[in-house]
C-alpha cells in the first residue's frame, strides 16, 4: 500500500504497470473479492484508522506489490486492515506478530491459489464448444466453484488448526511448545539433476508431481506432518520416532515398486527444533538434510539419537545380539519374545560439513516386524 514518487505501481489483479487491465481481470477480481475498488492507499489506511507505513508492511507481507496511487483498494481490504490493527490494539498480537500472520497467511494462500490456476481451472476452462474463448467460460466457472472452494478452505485450515493446537498443548513444559523434540526426515530423489536434462518438461512435472503425492499420502498416512517439498526433495516431521521411521521405510518401498521412479534415499535425525510459519529449523534439520546426502541408494540413514529413540520405546533392539538374548529369556521363562519392527546397524563414523563427527545407523525392517 506505498504510494511511492512517480505515482507507479504494479497493479493488484497482474496486469502490466501503466496499462488499463483486461475487463474480464477486472470483472473477475470484482466476483472474488465480492467488491470493487473504489480506495487508494492512503485512503484504505486512513478510513481502517491505521497508519501508511503499518498498512504497507501489512500489505507487502501479504505478498502484493506496491500500487502507487491508483485506486485498488475494497472494502474488504478495509475490513482486514481494521481486524489486524485492532488484534495489535487489543493485546492479544504484537505489530511484529501480526505482520507474520500476514506473511504466513499470504505465502500460503499464495501457493494454493497459482496451484488451482495452474492446474486445477485450466482444465475446467476449456472451452466445451467450438468457437468459444477461455475467456467466455472463466467467469461462469469461477462464479460457481468459488463458494464452495471457500467453505472448503476454511473447513481445511480449521481441521488443520486443531490437529496443530493438540499437538502444541501436549508439550511436556512451555519451552517445548516453541523448542520441541521432532524427528525429521529428508526423502530424496537419487540423481534428479541429471533426469532434468535428459526429460521432457511435462514429463519431468508429472514426475515431481507423482513422488510429492505419493510422499505427501504415506506421511498423513502414517501419522507425520509434510513440512514442505523442494520438487526432488520433501522434508517431513513425526513426533515420535517410530512413526519417522515408518513412513522412511514405506517411502524406500513404495519407490522402489514403481518403475518410473528413480531410487530414493532418507536421512533422519531427532533432537530439539526450532518451528517458525510452519517450517522446522535447527541443528536437528541439518543433520538429517547431510545424513540423506551420504545415504546408500534405497537406504536410510539416521543419527545416533534417533536410533537411541527407537531403543528406548523398544521399537528396535540395541543389537541382534540382545535381541538374540532377549528371546532366549523370555523362552526359558515361558513368556512371550519381545518384538522389534524396526533393526539398527551401526556405520563408520564420518565428518560431516558444518556438524563435525557424526554416527549414522542404517535403519531396516525386521523380517517379523508388520509389513
Amino acid at each position: 500500500m506505498t504510494v511511492d514518487d512517480t505515482g507507479s505501481g504494479a497493479d493488484t489483479n497482474g496486469a502490466t504497470p501503466g496499462r488499463d487491465p483486461h475487463p474480464l481481470a477486472v470483472r473477475l477480481e470484482a466476483l472474488i473479492l465480492g467488491a470493487e475498488r473504489r480506495y487508494t492507499p492512503f485512503q484504505a489506511a486512513r478510513t481502517a484508522g491505521v497508519s501508511m507505513e503499518l498498512a504497507t508492511r501489512f500489505w507487502r507481507a501479504m505478498g502484493f506489490a506496491d500500487v502507487g496511487q491508483a485506486k485498488a483498494f475494497t472494502e474488504a481490504d478495509v475490513l482486514a486492515l481494521r481486524r489486524l490493527a485492532g488484534l495489535v490494539e487489543a493485546g492479544l498480537l504484537s505489530e511484529a506478530m501480526a505482520v507474520q500472520v500476514a506473511r504466513s497467511t499470504g505465502q500460503t494462500t499464495a501457493r494454493l491459489a497459482e496451484w488451482q490456476i495452474d492446474s486445477f481451472l485450466e482444465g475446467l476452462t476449456e472451452p466445451p464448444e467450438p468457437g468459444m474463448t477461455r475467456t467466455e467460460v472463466t467467469y461462469p466457472i469461477i462464479e460457481l466453484l468459488l463458494p464452495e472452494l471457500e467453505e472448503f478452505l476454511v473447513y481445511v485450515w480449521r481441521r488443520q488448526l486443531a490437529a496443530s493446537a493438540g499437538r502444541v498443548v501436549q508439550a511436556a513444559d512451555d519451552e517445548e511448545m516453541v523448542d520441541r523434540r521432532l524427528a525429521v526426515g529428508f526423502a530424496d530423489l537419487v540423481g534428479f539433476t541429471r533426469l532434468t536434462r535428459r526429460m521432457e518438461e511435462e514429463e519431468l512435472g508429472e514426475l515431481v508431481e507423482a513422488f510429492e503425492t505419493t510422499a505427501a499420502d504415506l506421511v498423513a498416512a502414517h501419522g507425520g506432518r509434510l513440512i514442505k517439498t523442494l520438487g526432488d526433495e520433501v522434508l517431513y516431521a513425526a513426533d515420535d520416532a517410530g512413526v519417522a521411521a515408518e513412513i522412511a521405510l514405506r517411502l524406500i518401498e513404495t519407490m522402489a515398486n514403481d518403475e518410473t521412479m528413480p531410487e530414493l534415499r532418507v536421512g533422519i535425525a531427532f533432537g530439539t527444533v526450532t518451528t517458525r510459519m510452519g517450517d522446522v529449523f535447527g541443528t536437528t534439520v541439518n543433520l538429517a538434510s547431510r545424513l540423506t546426502s551420504i545415504a546408500p541408494r534405497d537406504a536410510v540413514l539416521v543419527d545416533a539419537a534417533f536410533a537411541e529413540e527407537l531403543i528406548r520405546t523398544t521399537e528396535a533392539p540395541a543389537s541382534e545380539a540382545e535381541a538374540a538374548e532377549a528371546a532366549a529369556t523370555a523362552e526359558k521363562e515361558g513368556e512371550e519374545p519381545p518384538t522389534y519392527r524396526f533393526a539398527l546397524q551401526p556405520m563408520w563414523q564420518r565428518p560431516v560439513r558444518g556438524l563435525g563427527v557424526v554416527e549414522p545407523w542404517l535403519l531396516t525392517r525386521r523380517a517379523e516386524g508388520p509389513a
